[in-house]
């Protein structure tokens, strides 16, 4: 099978990037969305050199489902937009949950030009922003799963800021340098060097050692810590997962079983994996990980 990207208009006209590894008899999909720091290249897609374990896209589509994962704007190979090209401070950041929302949208509209039922994984801030997806526009999805939702954590936001190097969530993007991201990184070097390569090659990318990010997943962070999360999971209507590994320093334990505390659904599914953290797709459990979402969505398809 082979990894492709594709350019998927926004109904703005930005141009979003989508990568795609199918295998030709698939009849469902998944669609993976990122959180707010890492791009889809980076944490669906991780380039580690002669190994692709690391990479849940070809897990998806070696299990059998064509697998996707989106680039919201400002991060990877998606537009950028223009507010990015300003001083970041004192401007509203470009992407909130529900720009992001239309943009989920977008793609899961052209992937169902091809595929009836589509799946979707949210990993951290993508909870959010496919749980407000969800909530506003109740779209034909056959199951979400949320990993590591972040969902009204008891911790003091300021000190969240501070263990990501982020000065303050009133911004329109933040930049990120290695040597500060690789002392706060548990990640092998091998699977670190390929984290920050699709970083810095992507548009996100200042120089070799610097990259951006869009500050919006940063406010949607900060009201749901304060006990207002964009998205109520009460209001999701399809077979739901949440999960939290419990080696997770931004998701925590209490906030992931409120949130499946909320799901409605009688499809609902709460798994707790020891010894995980907030990269569940690049531990040394992934392909247990792996498995656990791709026998959920066999579940409830």
């Amino acid at each position: 099978m082979e990894l492709r990207s594709h350019d998927v208009p926004a109904d703005d006209g930005l141009t979003l990037n989508c990568w795609e590894r199918s295998p030709a008899d698939a009849d469902e999909a998944v669609l993976f969305v990122h959180g707010v720091v890492t791009n889809a290249r980076a944490l669906f897609v991780t380039p580690v050199e002669g190994d692709t374990s690391y990479s849940w896209l070809h897990a998806a589509s070696d299990l059998g489902r064509a697998a996707f994962a989106m680039d919201q704007r400002g991060y990877g190979d998606s537009d950028v937009p223009a507010v990015m090209d300003e001083p970041p401070e004192g401007r509203d950041p470009p992407t909130r949950a529900d720009q992001a929302a239309d943009d989920i949208a977008a793609v899961v509209d052209w992937i169902r030009e091809d595929y009836d039922t589509v799946h979707l994984v949210g990993v951290s801030w993508g909870s959010h922003t496919t749980g407000r997806y969800l909530e506003r526009d109740d779209p034909p999805v056959a199951s979400l799963v949320h990993c590591a939702p972040v969902y009204e954590p008891a911790y003091d936001f300021e000190t969240g800021l501070d263990a990501l190097s982020i000065p303050d969530a009133d911004r329109a993007w933040f930049e990120q340098d290695r040597e500060t991201v690789r002392a706060r990184s548990d990640h092998d070097p091998e699977v670190f060097d390929a984290i920050w390569r699709a970083q810095v090659e992507s548009n996100q990318g200042v120089d070799d050692d610097t990259y951006v990010a869009q500050a919006g997943g940063i406010a949607d962070w900060r009201e749901s810590v304060r006990g207002d999360p964009v998205w109520d999971p009460a209001n999701i209507d399809v077979p739901t997962m949440v999960f939290y590994g419990t080696d997770d320093t931004l998701a925590d334990r209490q906030g992931s079983l409120a949130c499946f505390d909320r799901l409605p659904v009688d499809k609902a599914e709460y798994v707790e994996m020891a010894g995980v953290d907030h990269y569940m797709m690049h531990g040394e459990r992934r392909q247990e990980v792996f498995r656990l979402v791709s026998d959920f969505q066999d579940r409830v398809a």
